[in-house]
């Protein structure tokens, strides 16, 4: 149903992407992905590596890293793609938002809510700078 492969949305070297293999109706299960919580004090260790840019809020004291192809869903202010969190198993459910044909990219919105049109955490501390 999915595949990972080059995106056209980043220019960088890993610039990864999920992609449908075939047509998914709206509201089907796309993936069920596993996590790894973390207490959130223990953020500061992970924001010294590369997989600070892949990790999740994971409820009010942990963030998670979200294994299968959970990280490597891309960002969209229109995405047509969402995921919900399931704490009693610790996984990520993501679901078609819309209808996506075969060979289009499956992009949700890093926001967790899919009209949430806030600037990206990421986009916010460049700003900073």
């Amino acid at each position: 149903m999915i595949e990972v492969k080059k995106s056209p949305l980043g220019d960088g070297e890993f610039n990864r992407g999920v992609f449908a293999t075939r047509d998914i109706k709206k509201g089907e299960l796309i993936h069920e992905a596993p996590v790894i919580p973390y207490p959130n004090i223990e953020q500061i260790l992970i924001d010294e590596t590369t997989l600070a840019d892949y990790v999740y809020e994971y409820g009010k004291n942990h963030s998670a890293v979200v294994l299968g192809y959970g990280m490597l869903f891309n960002h969209s202010y229109e995405p047509n793609a969402t995921y919900d969190i399931h704490f009693e198993n610790h996984t990520f459910k993501y679901y078609a938002y819309t209808d996506i044909k075969a060979g289009q990219e499956i992009l949700i919105n890093y926001n967790g809510e899919v009209d949430n049109k806030e600037p990206l955490w990421f986009l916010k501390e460049e700003d900073k700078n």
